[in-house]
């Protein structure tokens, strides 16, 4: 038996019992540390799917269906396979010098989050916009 040296009593199961307390807060900040750490990543991919798309977009002779398929190849390289992609003009090729495009991906949340019920950001919508301006012959 072991006794505490100052008060002389008995401390058996204290670790038990304080570990009991603090687990479920260790294990909730442990598991949002992962779903943030996570939607940061994410956002990170769908901004950098749609700035690639956008590049692809205001070259002359691309097609949306072509932007819309390489954003989505972007994506699936790095995980993500289920995105909306919006591209602002349907037909690329007649948009005139200098005018703006804009490419739009989004995904939710819980389709890409590692955990399988997303505590903190369930229902987030994460989203990215790139615009520029096409490029052709005057």
């Amino acid at each position: 038996m072991k006794r505490n040296k100052v008060t002389g009593l008995k401390r058996n199961g204290t670790a038990a019992v304080e570990f009991a307390l603090v687990a479920p807060l260790f294990f909730l900040f442990l598991f949002g540390i992962f779903e943030f750490g996570r939607m940061v990543m994410v956002q990170q991919q769908i901004t950098a799917a749609s700035r690639d798309g956008a590049r692809l977009a205001i070259v002359q002779g691309t097609s949306a269906k072509q932007v819309v398929a390489e954003v989505k190849k972007h994506l699936a390289a790095g995980g993500i396979k289920t995105v909306d992609v919006d591209v602002s003009e349907s037909s690329l090729g007649t948009v005139a010098h200098g005018k703006p495009v804009t490419v739009t991906v989004s995904v939710g949340f819980d389709k890409v989050s590692w955990i399988p019920a997303p505590f903190f950001l369930g229902n987030a919508q994460l989203t990215s916009s790139s615009t520029m301006r096409k490029e052709s012959p005057q």
